[in-house]
């Protein structure tokens, strides 16, 4: 009789074990798999790759220069530019000088004048004379005028010049190669002398300081799914135990999508989906495409009261 109740006592105590581990697998509300915010580095220049001093899983600083494109034909462009700026301002130099000598002119016209006024008051000089005088004057205003729009046509080229120097300046500082943020180079593209144009991919670079576990819940699950709620992580340790992170829902998809078939069963094909994103900080345990299990904390107090 003992014998019959101790294993009675023992097929309890098995049914319970394995209804408990049976309880365990299930206690994630939603499955997925880690990602990170990659920033694809592209050329900014045309030309040979001159140095390009990176490798996959180097550590960035945010503006370090690692890589230089060719730049000779962008420096025999800036002085072919300062051959054309100087040339513009010799001429410039040129209306000064006729400038100048215009005003001479003007001087000694206004000199005669002076004198013939004094001479057709005294009537030893005619009207003709002092009309023919004033006449040189009022051209030599006019020539005056003329020259000086050239004079600002001329500075107005010496202005785009300036421009297209500036211009030069920046691809010039394009063709140096620098990290737009801070991180970790997950792939070089490109090896050093190779040929490479402007949007020519280069590197591709990620902050791991961040990832985020993209998961999949149902549409009854969604109600107790919101932006900026805390979640329990975890991650597999061994075949049997996990570990446990904390993480933020920081996106909702607005639209439903179907289950994705990496992550759906036979029947569940057909059941509509939404994809959520959780940031969560990574300790250097996480890795890119790692899978991920979620707990939503309101979801689980809704279970525990029905």
């Amino acid at each position: 009789m003992n014998i019959k109740s101790n294993i009675s006592i023992i097929a309890i105590f098995l049914l319970f074990f394995l209804a408990s581990c049976s309880n365990d697998k299930k206690t994630s509300d939603a499955y997925g798999n880690f990602e990170v915010k990659k920033t694809m580095v592209s050329a900014e220049g045309n030309g040979k790759l001159l140095s390009f001093t990176i490798d996959d899983g180097q550590m960035l600083q945010k503006g370090e220069v690692i890589g230089q494109i060719d730049t000779l034909v962008l420096h025999l462009q800036k002085e072919q530019l300062f051959a054309q700026k100087r040339a513009t301002l010799s001429g410039l130099n040129d209306i000064d000088a006729q400038l100048s000598v215009l005003d001479q002119q003007q001087i000694n016209l206004q000199i005669n004048k002076d004198r013939l006024d004094r001479l057709f008051e005294a009537k030893a000089a005619t009207q003709k004379q002092l009309d023919d005088l004033q006449a040189q004057a009022d051209l030599l205003v006019k020539q005056k005028a003329a020259i000086k729009t050239q004079k600002i046509r001329l500075y107005d080229q010496v202005k785009v010049f300036d421009r297209q120097e500036d211009l030069l300046d920046l691809s010039i500082n394009k063709c140096k190669i620098k990290s737009p943020i801070e991180g970790r180079v997950l792939n070089t593209l490109s090896r050093e002398g190779e040929m490479v144009a402007i949007g020519k991919p280069l590197f591709s670079i990620a902050n791991l300081d961040l990832l985020d576990l993209k998961v999949y819940v149902s549409g009854t699950q969604l109600p107790f799914v919101n932006i900026g709620d805390k979640v329990k992580v975890f991650i597999d340790q061994n075949q049997e135990e996990n570990q446990k992170l904390t993480g933020v829902v920081s996106w909702i998809a607005e639209t439903a999508e179907f289950t994705p078939k990496t992550i759906q069963t036979k029947e569940e094909r057909v059941n509509l989906v939404y994809a959520v994103k959780i940031q969560v900080i990574n300790d250097g345990r996480l890795k890119v495409g790692m899978p991920g299990e979620v707990v939503f904390p309101k979801l689980q107090l809704n279970d525990n009261e029905e």
